[in-house]
């Protein structure tokens, strides 16, 4: 008797809140929208993101892909390539205009690295070190005088070069040995770097020395150099992949660097170093993922119109799904390179973020061009098209800028404190 007296006045109790629960979220939910801008899928850009996309594909078209075997086949950059660079705006893109950028945002950065990786992951690397590395450095630690002298000419004539590893610090990038010592106003740097990026080319480097080892890597610090100053090029590496962008094993034998040179506070290289190379992980990311998606947009339109046994060999199922696997494992890097990127445009933590689209991009840069080398069959293995190239490179996006297996000990010590 009482539950059935009482149900129905419980059913309308309920019914009444949740309407009013209903009502207060439509108010907060109007409320939101005038104070925030609406959420936007992450394949979402602005007219500006959207304007240097095409820029940089008619600069690939133009001036890249015709030079791309030359470039592979001599291992050096072509010229005309780099101060093609610098004329189409693409390595100042974060650099105020006051300074002679172009003023646009990070993500901006990392949509110019993906499409100039699918043309040329060589010609990509390039820009993203210059931008994501040595830009980024100067603009966020940088003194106003240093930001005045070298981001006008890294935004239009000058290649810079990152300096941090060497022969005993790869991985363990702290454990570095060139000492730099102060004599009056100045900075004497001894030792050596190794696999240096852009180094061949390049007029400005950021070079990483310790000033009192005993401190450990708390005795870091970051200096910029000028070649002339007196970095010698001992040795330009031969590579498997990327063999237009230069390599190469730098020794500073008394090097002379002013004190004004010094980049944010002597000791806190370290500090700079790990904040950027989070940064440059996403670069690497957009890297490899322009890598695989020019793979795939070279071999598949060939298996449509090679035809076996009847019918064109892409419409095989074996074939056919390959190749559905591989959009969603390009697709799958692209969400997580580009979540990164908007996070870091956001101010949010991305550690993690930029871990784990390096690593996924990295991975499926060598799956799918190593699946378009046999989607085009002996074709594929020649040099004549230009896919067996997009292999050769992806090698390299596990190794630089962390390993892969270093990017997969920063997401397992992130899940480690989520969850102990």
């Amino acid at each position: 008797m009482f539950r059935s007296a009482a149900a129905p006045a419980l059913r309308a109790s309920r019914a009444l809140s949740s309407r009013t629960a209903l009502r207060t979220s439509m108010a907060l939910r109007a409320m939101s929208s005038t104070s925030q801008a609406p959420l936007r899928s992450l394949d979402a850009f602005t007219d500006e993101e959207q304007m240097l996309r095409e820029t940089v594909v008619k600069f690939g078209e133009d001036v890249v892909a015709p030079r791309v075997r030359e470039m592979d086949e001599n291992e050096m950059m072509d010229p005309e390539v780099i101060q093609g660079l610098f004329d189409t705006g693409l390595m100042g893109i974060e650099t105020s205009e006051e300074l002679g950028g172009a003023g646009f945002g990070f993500t901006s950065a990392i949509i110019a690295i993906e499409e100039l990786a699918k043309f040329d992951p060589s010609v990509s690397v390039m820009c993203d070190v210059h931008n994501t590395l040595v830009n980024t450095v100067i603009r966020k630690y940088g003194t106003q005088e240093q930001k005045e002298k070298y981001l006008p000419k890294l935004a239009t004539s000058e290649l810079g070069s990152f300096c941090l590893s060497e022969p005993a610090s790869g991985s363990d990038a702290f454990a570095l040995q060139t000492r730099a010592k102060k004599d009056g106003n100045s900075w004497v740097l001894n030792g050596s770097k190794m696999w240096i990026t852009n180094s061949y080319e390049a007029n400005v480097f950021l070079i990483f020395a310790n000033v009192d080892p005993s401190k450990g890597y708390k005795g870091i610090t970051c200096f910029i150099a000028e070649k002339d100053m007196g970095i010698q090029i001992a040795k330009k590496e031969q590579k498997l992949g990327i063999r237009a962008s230069s390599t190469c094993t730098l020794n500073f034998d008394d090097l002379k660097i002013p004190e004004e040179n010094v980049i944010g506070e002597v000791g806190k290289g370290y500090k700079i170093a790990i904040e950027i190379l989070n940064e440059g992980r996403i670069g690497i990311a957009a890297q490899m993922l322009g890598l695989a998606q020019g793979a795939f947009d070279k071999a598949v339109p060939y298996t449509y119109q090679r035809s076996q046994f009847g019918q064109p060999v892409g419409t095989f199922q074996g074939m056919a799904f390959q190749i559905a696997q591989a959009a969603i494992d390009i697709e799958s890097a692209r969400l997580l390179t580009y979540n990164a990127a908007r996070r870091k445009e956001e101010g949010l933590d991305f550690t993690k973020e930029a871990a784990m689209a390096k690593y996924t991009a990295s991975v499926v840069a060598q799956k799918v061009s190593g699946q378009a080398i046999e989607w085009a069959g002996g074709v594929g293995f020649t040099r004549e098209t230009g896919i067996e190239k997009y292999w050769r490179d992806s090698k390299i996006g596990a190794i630089y800028e962390g390993t892969s297996n270093i990017q997969l000990q920063t997401i397992a010590k992130f899940i480690q404190k989520q969850y102990s």
